[in-house]
């Protein structure tokens, strides 16, 4: 946790302030059970009330000093913590976004949701903890039992009893307790998952009648938290009575054993009161740091997760050295490639080897589980090679920054994913500072102006979260106006035909080979009609190149190219 202190730099003057005035607010309030004895023992027994009015003004103003010191240290301190909070989430957030998907695969989706939340919420709040009680709580610790022995050294006999079995008992709660607060943290991160996949997959949940069967699951992760939410908050729940049993039976031992020494005129009746007051403040002072010390494990655990995440180096990065060629632009090649996920028995793609030239259409066509998405993914290295090398422009992928790399390709993912927002917003994701003629011409290319003219506001409309107010189809030719006008040097499109009716799909793709002449671009496809006209067809089968050539190149000289063919098209078609 310390480690994430250091992003306390900025706040440094206000913390030094937010220490002084609890410095400042101790004083007082150690300074004020002396004062009360005073009056007591010299106004009170004396009948002197002008002793009484002056010390007991004097009182007023080191109460009110304290006071004030409070309420500024109370309000400094927390901007202190929201501000240590805001940044920090920042932080996490900006790392999460220089992630490959290897670390995002990782960690997890939910895990990183709870990270930048709850987490840092609870490193938040022990923060505003110690910068009130780490000067306070030693201060008043250790100044009340300086001033209790000055009252009578014979009564802190009694502290030395009490005090032990005070910090035993705290001692044997936080050993309970803080293997209970670490397991909430996890626990928390499993609920989410649960929610998260519920909310994200309502539809097939609701469409294979699984809504009692998730509710079951969720019930059970939701029954798992609770339960050792409860056990951990039912021993902090005990804790309090006993310590208050333990400080109440100080409080009657330091009344009866002190009015024996006052029977014997060895203690004043204000000395005992201020004792007894002094007593008080040391046992909440032990009492304060109980709380931090089983507060600071459960922050420590989120503050480790916290590092992890900002520790946690991607493995995709950008060259110190950048290199570049004069090819011309949009020249793509993969060369003797091999890639495997993390953790994965065999490749998923094997010895590929190809090259698209701008202004071809190279289209990639196999069956499911071939490798398709996957080299595409490789492309605008979402994703980095084991063996081999992706060149674009002459230059390794790897040798470029991630920036110039990804400026240089329009990419249609194949579950096309759209913002909240308006359609005006989206479509200019690929490009903030496009004109409304370069907006419109780019829906005009992908199909999509004719359902925005018929929604009420045209491009103004609002997209639900997650897009769920248009359709597949939609979506889609949305995700392609978004590619469009970015006007790359090369486009991928990785299956983003396919809920597309064909009379559509044939209208888009005749439109897209106008606007698209002098760019690379890279299909992916299940259908053969979609990628029957491209200048070259790739045909990929376990992930391995089983041929390369045209639609009727293919026909006679690749099986599974045959195969592909055959379920889709009647021998007239083919014909």
């Amino acid at each position: 946790m310390i480690k994430l202190f250091t992003y306390l730099k900025s706040f440094i003057t206000s913390i030094i302030a937010v220490l002084i005035l609890v410095f400042i607010q101790s004083i007082a309030d150690l300074y004020l059970p002396t004062l009360m004895a005073d009056i007591v023992n010299n106004g009170i027994v004396s009948g002197d009330i002008g002793y009484i009015w002056s010390v007991g003004g004097v009182m007023l103003l080191v109460a009110g000093g304290g006071a004030v010191s409070a309420i500024i240290s109370s309000f400094l301190s927390s901007k202190v913590a929201m501000g240590f909070g805001r940044n920090l989430r920042s932080k996490v957030f900006s790392r999460v976004e220089s992630y490959s998907l290897n670390e995002f695969d990782k960690i997890g989706t939910s895990s990183l949701i709870t990270r930048t939340t709850n987490d840092i919420t609870q490193v938040q709040t022990v923060l505003v903890m110690m910068l009130r009680m780490m000067i306070s709580a030693p201060m008043m610790g250790i100044g009340g039992m300086i001033m209790a022995i000055s009252m009578n050294r014979r009564l802190t006999t009694i502290l030395a009893v009490a005090l032990p079995l005070l910090i035993v008992f705290i001692g044997i709660v936080g050993r309970t307790v803080i293997p209970l607060f670490k397991a909430i943290q996890k626990k928390l991160d499993k609920l989410n998952l649960v929610s998260r996949e519920n909310l994200t997959g309502i539809r097939v949940i609701r469409a294979f009648n699984r809504i009692d069967n998730e509710k079951k699951r969720f019930d059970e992760t939701n029954l798992d938290l609770t339960n050792t939410a409860i056990k951990a908050n039912k021993i902090m729940a005990a804790m309090l009575p006993v310590i208050m049993l333990i400080m109440n039976l100080t409080s009657v031992a330091i009344i009866w054993f002190g009015s024996i020494r006052i029977d014997l005129g060895d203690l004043q009746i204000g000395d005992m009161m201020a004792f007894l007051q002094y007593a008080m403040q040391i046992m909440m002072a032990l009492l304060m740091l109980s709380m931090m010390f089983v507060l600071i494990p459960r922050a420590e655990a989120s503050a480790f997760r916290i590092n992890e995440v900002l520790d946690m180096k991607p493995e995709i990065n950008d060259p110190e050295d950048i290199r570049s060629k004069g090819v011309k632009k949009g020249y793509l090649e993969f060369k003797d490639v091999t890639f495997s996920y993390p953790g994965a028995e065999k490749p998923a793609l094997r010895n590929i080897s190809f090259s698209a030239k701008p202004g071809e259409v190279t289209a990639i066509i196999g069956g499911t589980g071939s490798g398709k998405s996957t080299l595409i993914n490789l492309i605008p290295r979402f994703y980095d090679v084991d063996k081999g090398a992706v060149l674009i422009d002459g230059v390794d992928v790897r040798e470029m920054t991630q920036e110039s790399l990804r400026v240089k390709i329009g990419f249609v993912p194949q579950q096309a994913l759209l913002f909240t927002g308006s359609i005006l917003d989206n479509i200019k994701f690929g490009k903030e500072d496009a004109t409304e003629e370069e907006i419109k011409h780019a829906a005009e290319v992908a199909q999509a102006s004719e359902f925005i003219v018929n929604m009420e506001e045209g491009f103004h409309s609002e997209i639900a979260q997650g897009g769920t107010n248009v359709s597949g189809g939609q979506k889609q030719r949305l995700s392609i106006a978004r590619a469009l006008i970015k006007k790359p040097e090369i486009y991928v499109f990785d299956d983003s035909f396919s809920a597309l009716d064909f009379k559509t799909d044939a209208k888009l793709r005749g439109s897209l080979k106008k606007e698209i002449v002098d760019a690379t671009v890279i299909i992916v496809a299940q259908r053969v009609s979609t990628v029957m006209e491209a200048d070259r067809i790739i045909v990929l089968d376990q992930g391995e190149i089983a041929d390369i050539g045209k639609h009727k190149e293919l026909l006679k000289t690749c099986k599974i190219y045959r195969e592909i063919v055959a379920s889709q098209l009647t021998e007239e078609e083919l014909a």
